[in-house]
């Protein structure tokens, strides 16, 4: 009969960790996710007594995924440490085993902080086991667990269950009884260390952490970002990042600062495989670090970087990857990877970074995979200078820990690093679609909006019809961003009786903070004054906004054009607008009436975004057009004929 240790959360705290002379037994009465993270869990560990808190090692959570361990679980702790985190004692788990689950709390613990910071805690003196209320094991599973490895897919559970995905793990069904699974799937041993060719003791990246300073991994660089500067108050410096991956298939990353910057930069080439020791280890900060390590390496002067002989066990790199259909319901802000074609690259522009103030460049990627879906993905810097040359003609790219925002529907940033025409199975498939199905002119649908008449079209297998605003209650399903829809219609009205013109008057400062956007105001000198930089302009920069009523067979929506929409709807800027609307300085009606005449009754395929708002304390459901294109009747047709024999 398996018991709960007792007075473990009492040694557990003064002591290092668990090893075989304790590996103590509690109870996981509470399991909460951080954030928006869908690998980082909170734990709560009790003896009946006391309880702490803990936090789940990412190698972990797959038990989380698959129902294993849930709340009230009994656990054996079997690798663990402490840690510090804003002044509160948390032990992080590095390994267990799930014992069974009574489906009740044991006991009625209290928090253990209070006594840790009195001194006033009970003596680590040997344990004895305090029995349960009912045995929580029989002699089927009360056997030793077998001592081999057993290697745990470490996948995140995305969206609804594998929704078809061939890249993504299977995820184990919850049911009613979460222990189904053989004894060696549930169990996660011991580390292993291996020796390599030189007599080295080499440890897995999976088996690092904080109370282990004396250390050595063998492992494939598979990124490295370029050199940072700062300059602050207390100095100045340099650092970069680099991720490395061994066998295990876990990866960590680390970094470089100062001296180590001009030691190790010009060394360390991606792809090689590297023998590492030495370097200070801390818990990995998740709002940065995607890698599957708990922990993260800082490098300092003691430590020592050698090339490595490259037997192939380890590989290139390793990839978790997303269909592009499925990124819809992927949490926003996630990193996931992507396998794609790349369809199409846009013009290459620069931005003035926020953070730095620094002109970068930027380039927009139209991706496609065999789900028939589409999505934009943007690269950065010196990658968007090459990208039109590096991604032309139709190359297939796997993308690596792309982050995924809402901006725009659904699109992605490039991340942590770019294979382009991996050697990878799912690669060579992927191609084959593209050369069979995806060149031809096959419809897709786009997770991504595209503004003005720039961009890709929406195609007809992703357009809905007006009353589906209604009858799909879009507007109330993403209440903070708002819901997305396509659609094509005509337009039967324009509402332009603005005073002045359906326009106003914006900063003429093109950079920072404004970049024409925030309205000014004229002072009595002819002047116009912003709030926002707080200068004064001699002129201004106006900016369309008016809205309109669009029409197809099933309904009606009023729809706002704000400015770089009605420019691609009626073919002037607003500036140019306003001088043709004031001939002789006054405004003429009949001129200001003739701009929108062409428009009227004109066909468009629309994307727009509806959002609930609350307007003179009204909810009121707003759509606003966010990309428009004119009608291809030839691409309709087509379209349509194929839709028909699809059918």
């Amino acid at each position: 009969m398996e018991m709960i240790t007792s007075n473990a959360i009492s040694k557990l705290v003064q002591v290092a960790g668990v090893d075989s002379s304790f590996s103590p037994i509690v109870q996981v009465v509470s399991l909460k996710q951080v954030g928006n993270s869908n690998d980082r869990y909170r734990a709560v560990l009790s003896d009946g007594i006391h309880f702490v808190q803990g936090m789940l090692s990412k190698q972990l959570t797959s038990m989380v995924h698959a129902g294993e361990l849930r709340d009230n679980s009994i656990v054996q702790l079997q690798e663990c440490l402490k840690n510090e985190v804003s002044g509160r004692l948390v032990i992080i788990l590095l390994n267990l085993r799930v014992l069974d689950n009574p489906g009740q709390r044991i006991g009625a613990p209290i928090d253990i902080e209070p006594s840790l910071k009195s001194g006033q805690l009970p003596s680590a003196q040997p344990m004895h086991a305090q029995p349960l209320a009912q045995p929580l094991y029989n002699s089927t599973n009360s056997a030793p667990m077998a001592n081999n490895y057993v290697k745990r897919e470490n996948k995140p559970a995305i969206g609804s269950p594998n929704r078809g995905n061939p890249y993504g793990a299977a995820t184990s069904p919850r049911g009613d009884n979460p222990y189904g699974s053989s004894t060696s799937q549930r169990y996660q041993p011991p580390i292993e260390r291996s020796m390599n060719v030189d007599g080295t003791t080499i440890t897995p990246i999976a088996g690092l952490n904080i109370y282990n300073s004396r250390w050595t991994i063998k492992a494939r660089l598979t990124t490295k970002s370029d050199v940072r500067t700062w300059s602050n108050a207390k100095g100045e410096g340099s650092l970069f990042s680099i991720e490395l991956l061994d066998n295990s298939g876990v990866d960590i990353r680390g970094t470089f600062f100062k001296e180590g910057v001009d030691k190790f930069y010009n060394m360390l080439i991606p792809g090689k495989v590297y023998r590492i020791s030495g370097g200070r280890l801390k818990v990995a900060n998740m709002q940065y670090n995607t890698c599957k390590s708990s922990f993260e390496i800082t490098f300092d002067q003691n430590t020592e970087i050698h090339l490595d002989d490259d037997d192939g066990a380890i590989a290139a790199a390793h990839y978790d990857f997303v269909k592009i259909g499925d990124l819809e319901h992927v949490e926003p802000n996630k990193s996931v990877d992507v396998l794609a074609i790349v369809k199409s690259v846009g013009d290459v522009s620069h931005i003035v970074s926020k953070k730095t103030g620094q002109e970068m460049g930027k380039c927009d990627l139209i991706l496609v995979d065999d789900s028939g879906t589409e999505i934009t993905l943007t690269v950065w810097r010196e990658k968007a200078e090459t990208a039109p040359r590096d991604f032309a003609n139709h190359p297939v790219v796997a993308f690596r820990r792309a982050r995924l925002s809402e901006y725009g529907g659904r699109s992605l940033s490039a991340g942590a690093s770019t294979d382009i025409n991996p050697q990878i199975p799912e690669a060579q498939q992927l191609v084959r679609w593209w050369q069979t199905v995806g060149s031809t002119g096959a419809a897709t649908r786009s997770l991504s909006a595209r503004s003005g008449g720039g961009g890709q079209v929406a195609s007809l297998v992703e357009r809905k019809n007006i009353e589906a605003i209604r009858e799909e209650n879009l507007g109330h399903i993403n209440v903070d961003k708002g819901d997305y829809i396509a659609f094509k219609g005509t337009i039967t009205f324009f509402k332009k009786d603005r005073e002045g013109g359906a326009w106003y008057p914006a900063c003429a400062n093109a950079g920072e903070p404004c970049k024409n956007r925030f309205k000014v105001t004229p002072t009595t000198d002819g002047q116009w004054q912003c709030d926002k930089c707080h200068n004064t302009y001699g002129n201004c920069v106006r900016r369309w906004i008016f809205s309109g009523v669009v029409e197809d067979s099933t309904s009606s929506t009023w729809v706002s054009f704000f400015n770089e929409q009605a420019e691609t709807l009626l073919g002037v800027t607003a500036d140019e607008a306003f001088l043709h609307s004031h001939p002789e300085g006054s405004f003429d009606q009949n001129a200001y009436d003739s701009l929108y005449a062409p428009a009227l009754f004109s066909d468009w395929v629309f994307r727009c975004r509806v959002k609930n708002e609350l307007v003179n304390e009204e909810n009121r459901v707003k759509t606003s057009v966010v990309g428009m294109w004119p009608v291809d009747y030839l691409r309709e047709s087509k379209d349509l004929l194929a839709a028909i024999a699809n059918f």
